[in-house]
């Protein structure tokens, strides 16, 4: 134990913890302590890309299964026939919009973009140039107009891109527009009347069936391309693809749809009659692919890796159990949707503490960060969170979820980098003693931050700051308490102790308790 004896004009502070208080002299309460005393907010960022406080946004009926986003528009596709404004009751102020609608990224307010789609959509993605937005599912009709499970829409009129209607005989649920291919993935066996076993590539520009076919022997839930394009990659339930015994995560060719050698598929466990864990959702970042994985079967694989999308080689890997569905990169942060509720595996939290629906991690070193929301998980899949999109500075979520942080929100919410973010908790008033002449004993404990881990606490006498502590903190861990003892007191005299606890925006201010000194 280390102990610090600091002069605090009518006394000294004595720590008793195993880290020294920051500033070597309690000091008169300064502009920026009266700041935090009175409640406003420090300018500095948040510690993830985004905040975890949800902004407003319209919600569905049902839910929702895929997204994208391009420009100032949001695409979101699923199992809802109807969407509602934030804060309403099932039904009320509501507007028809069938497996597919198109919000404003902004405002979160739907646009009058509102095609008829006649069966449920499990993929959209959109052109590079943003002028184009393709949709997959199990519909066979688009606007009165035959299309089966798959339709281009341009973006400007909001019509059906005509002439452009590749037949596919089965769910398509996973697509990647590039300049000159539309990759699609899924549960289908023909295109165009010709064998495609569950992914297959078709004109961006005419619709017509093109030569690529790895041949996957399960179904594909995910497609991606590097950045350079030398590259697709190809997430599923396969245990066989482009000529090779590859399972759940494949690397191919773009032209001849050849599979390459992919070592962190190696990551993810063989299927056995015990475990089938499957890659769900694929996201490239820069010369990083990342995989999310939801295993069926106790203990099976449900975590995130992340490889080189040149050479496959693993970079990172986590094990949480609890099925991970999407995944997001933004800057340094890798956003993931799951109902982890076990990564003890990784040194975080243990099984029993709950679900952790929504969790970010560091893109660098696979480590958990300070972003923690939630969501509960509202249907069949009991995950929650399906499907990430991002237009750089946001975060859109949909799913299957009923509540966000709490609060009714239904299939669909976003979250931004608008300024602020979680405050913390309030802490409760610190415990106060004076067991000895002239001392008085404070002890407090840390509080919890959906945006940040570690926490700055101001222990005041009155006005007077008399210490400053940075503590981390989680909602798996007990709140750690710091005891410090306030020396050379003058006996017979009641003294007044608060804490104030900052993220660096926002502050919270304890109840304040008196005591008297012996």
């Amino acid at each position: 134990m280390k102990k610090a004896v600091l002069a605090a004009g009518t006394g000294a502070v004595v720590l008793v913890a195993a880290l020294v208080p920051a500033g070597p002299k309690v000091q008169a309460a300064t502009e920026a302590d009266q700041a935090a005393q009175a409640g406003t907010s420090a300018p500095r960022g948040f510690g993830s890309a985004v905040s975890s406080v949800q902004s407003k946004a319209w919600q569905t009926n049902a839910s929702v299964n895929t997204l994208a986003v391009s420009g100032d528009l949001v695409f979101a596709g699923g199992l809802f026939t109807r969407v509602r404004p934030p804060g309403n009751a099932s039904g009320v102020g509501d507007a028809p919009r069938k497996y597919f609608a198109v919000f404003n990224r902004t405002t979160g307010v739907p646009t009058k973009f509102a095609p008829r789609v006649n069966g449920p959509v499990w993929s959209v993605a959109t052109s590079p140039d943003g002028k184009r937005v393709v949709i997959g599912g199990d519909f066979t009709v688009v606007d009165g107009v035959p299309r089966s499970r798959v339709a281009m829409f341009d973006v400007a009129s909001g019509k059906l891109v005509a002439g452009w209607d590749p037949a596919v005989n089965y769910r398509v649920a996973a697509l990647k527009v590039t300049g000159s291919t539309v990759y699609l993935g899924g549960s289908f066996r023909l295109v165009d009347k010709v064998a495609r076993n569950r992914v297959a590539a078709v004109s961006s520009s005419t619709g017509a069936l093109l030569p690529w076919n790895p041949d996957a022997d399960d179904d594909v839930h995910a497609l991606e391309t590097s950045a350079d394009g030398s590259r697709v990659f190809v997430g599923g339930g396969f245990t066989q693809i482009g000529g090779r015994d590859d399972h759940a995560l494949a690397m191919v060719n773009p032209s001849t749809g050849a599979a390459y050698a992919m070592p962190a598929a190696a990551a993810i466990p063989e299927l056995t009659p015990g475990c089938d864990s499957r890659v769900k959702d694929l996201e490239v970042q820069g010369d990083k692919v990342f995989a999310a994985n939801a295993g069926a079967g106790v203990g099976c694989y449900d975590g995130v890796l992340a490889a080189n999308a040149k050479t496959g080689k693993l970079i990172w890997q986590s094990h949480c159990l609890g099925a991970t569905e999407a995944i997001k990169a933004i800057g340094n942060w890798l956003y993931k949707g799951s109902h982890a509720h076990d990564c003890s595996a990784d040194g975080e939290f243990p099984d029993k503490t709950g679900m952790h629906h929504l969790l970010v991690y560091s893109t660098l070193t696979g480590k958990l960060g300070p972003w923690f929301p939630n969501t509960n998980a509202g249907g069949e899949t009991l995950v929650g969170p399906l499907a990430f999109a991002s237009g750089g500075n946001d975060l859109w979520a949909g799913g299957d979820f009923t509540q966000v942080n709490g609060v009714p929100q239904e299939g669909l919410t976003r979250f931004t980098n608008v300024p602020g973010g979680a405050a913390p908790a309030r802490p409760a008033a610190p415990k106060v003693a004076s067991a000895r002449p002239n001392k008085v004993t404070i002890a407090f404990p840390t509080v919890l931050d959906r945006d940040n881990i570690s926490l700055t606490y101001l222990v005041y006498r009155g006005n007077t700051r008399i210490g400053t502590y940075t503590r981390s903190s989680n909602s798996w861990t007990k709140p750690a308490v710091t005891s410090m003892t306030d020396s050379g007191l003058t006996s017979g005299q009641t003294l007044s102790y608060h804490v104030v606890v900052s993220d660096g925006r926002n502050t919270q201010k304890s109840p304040t308790v008196s005591v008297k000194v012996r």
